[in-house]
């Protein structure tokens, strides 16, 4: 192949991980926030959930923001929240498995919200994720088998843990 037809592949790819990113965090996270109005949105980022907003530092100003120290003891009575939504938040933590633990003791339903494979552009993020979630859906109700993420935990180690901002 050409340098020249190896840069029209590269190209097409990227443009194509970009319209299936933009798929995925634009149109389908967009939709599974108006299901309904979550009790606790946690790791809120730049998006209203309905209820209580909850993140480690404000990205934007949200309703209801409460500033959550350690997402890993969250500062909620146990069951006080009927639906909690964590969206694009599990694969970056370092403990999934305890963070779910953590998020059931205080809330009674709750929804995950993580890039599909077919996101590659998010699912294969070894800049800020450290998870690979092995599912072609979006929502989940309970962690789906995972990988973690090749060379992740040594490029973060290098370079730190990139957040969205």
């Amino acid at each position: 192949m050409s340098l020249v037809g190896f840069g029209l592949v590269a190209a097409g790819l990227l443009g194509l991980g970009k319209a299936l990113n933009v798929v995925s965090y634009g149109f389908l996270k967009g939709r599974i926030l108006r299901r309904r109005a979550w009790g606790l949105n946690v790791c809120c980022g730049k998006t209203d959930g309905g209820g209580v907003n909850a993140d480690i530092v404000p990205h934007a100003p949200v309703p209801r923001f409460v500033r959550v120290g350690d997402i890993s003891r969250l500062p909620f009575r146990d069951g006080q929240f009927d639906t909690v939504l964590c969206s694009h938040t599990i694969e970056h933590v370092d403990d999934p498995d305890g963070f779910l633990a953590e998020m059931q003791r205080v809330g009674r339903n709750v929804t995950l919200v993580l890039p599909p494979l077919w996101d590659f552009s998010a699912a294969f993020n070894v800049f800020e994720h450290r998870w690979l979630f092995l599912t072609f859906r979006k929502v989940h109700l309970r962690l789906p088998r995972r990988i973690q993420l090749p060379l992740a935990k040594a490029i973060q180690r290098r370079l730190g843990q990139r957040i969205h901002a």
